[in-house]
């Protein structure tokens, strides 16, 4: 079957009508039309997350809307359901339509003017720091479970993601420098885990998943999202930044937003950001064919910020 006739059968679940593929990447996301509206569907990538661990994120994201945070609810089906098994055995949801426009693409300059790119990054830690508040209001169900990002997700045996540090293409050079970032990283986190703010967290908070509207901004896709360390979710935002000329004001806009209610360190988000550039390298390796360019600017990214942050 193909992954339109999947998405025809799930949007028939609530009533809807593929409109259009939007992405395919861990998740397909299609957008259809609904007697409610417009809508997102998506079919969940098969081994990735279990149903309850999907269960968990559709219920988080639900209470985080009613509590005002700008993500976007679950849609129930027909039958009630948030989530749909499909005939091929692949889960289905649907969630609210998010207006606007992505607030960039990975490895493209920003379309918009440095005094806006700051803004908006100023205002995306406002907006991480609420959402990492509210999150902390919660009750979470006793069946609530997602990912682990913490130091042995991130840096363990068996990271959540893989091991950064093995990967295929890497150079015997490149290898030895992940490893000392590895080392690194498990160092620093230890220390930081006896203080540091640790809970929900979105986990992938890049430019494809900040949305923009009329200046007010959403998160959406919230596929990866776990249990982690509160500053990983600012460095992820700038490991796209790092080639960015104006990456010190991207980075400074970002952490003062959101230190306007939770307290951040550059050295702390600049540590959490060689996490997610050691984290991504391990993403790609069993996700993309070895030919891709993606892995080679990966390992140059992570061992680029290594070098840079192991320099003290």
């Amino acid at each position: 079957m193909t992954i339109e006739s999947l998405a025809t059968e799930a949007a028939s679940h609530w009533g809807g009508k593929v409109i259009r593929l939007i992405r395919n990447r861990e998740n397909a996301v299609f957008e259809i039309s609904t007697p409610q509206g417009r809508a997102a569907l998506r079919l969940h990538r098969q081994g990735y997350q279990d149903d309850a661990a999907i269960r968990s994120e559709l219920w988080w994201c639900a209470a985080l809307a009613e509590k005002g945070v700008a993500v976007p609810a679950a849609l129930p089906s027909r039958d009630g359901a948030l989530l749909v098994r499909l005939s091929t055995g692949r889960n289905a949801s649907v969630i609210d339509w998010v207006e606007g426009e992505a607030l960039g693409e990975a490895g493209k300059p920003f379309n918009r003017s440095l005094d806006q790119v700051l803004a908006q990054h100023h205002g995306l830690g406002r907006l991480l720091a609420d959402f990492h508040t509210a999150t902390d209001k919660l009750t979470l169900p006793a069946d609530f479970t997602r990912p682990r990002w913490d130091i042995e997700g991130l840096v363990g045996e068996t990271p959540f993601w893989g091991r950064f540090w093995e990967h295929p293409i890497a150079s015997a050079a490149q290898a030895e420098t992940l490893r000392r970032a590895r080392a690194f990283l498990r160092e620093q986190l230890t220390a930081y885990g006896e203080i540091g703010d640790f809970g929900p967290i979105h986990a992938d908070v890049l430019r494809e998943n900040v949305m923009v509207h009329e200046n007010a901004l959403s998160l959406i896709d919230f596929d990866d999202s776990g249990f982690g360390f509160r500053l990983y979710d600012l460095g992820t935002v700038l490991s796209q930044n790092l080639y960015e000329t104006a990456y010190p004001h991207i980075r400074d806009a970002l952490i003062a937003g959101y230190a306007e209610t939770k307290p951040a360190s550059i050295r702390m988000v600049e540590t959490f950001t060689l996490a997610r550039t050691c984290a991504s390298v391990g993403w790609a390796a069993p996700r993309l064919g070895l030919d891709d360019p993606v892995h080679k600017t990966h390992i140059a990214r992570a061992v680029m910020w290594a070098d840079r942050l192991m320099a003290g």
